[in-house]
């Protein structure tokens, strides 16, 4: 079956978690949550904004949908 991972991973130890065969597939919750154009960055190699964990769940767009995309950062 296909083995999904996640929790704490950068762009880097995801490649190797493929690499090395230990998972198919790579989540990335907490760095998505902080960057809506996550994918975009990693292409890019651009800086990450850093998740806000007192943020989440709060019920309004403070650290929901107030992360800047990296062009506007």
């Amino acid at each position: 079956g296909t083995i999904i991972t996640a929790g704490g991973y950068s762009f880097e130890t995801g490649n190797q978690a493929i690499a090395s065969g230990s998972a198919d597939l790579v989540a990335f919750g907490r760095l998505y949550i902080a960057n809506p154009d996550l994918v975009e960055r990693f292409a890019a190699n651009a800086p990450l904004n850093k998740p806000d964990r007192n943020t989440f769940y709060g019920g309004d767009e403070k650290g929901y949908t107030d992360y800047p995309t990296w062009q506007a950062a």
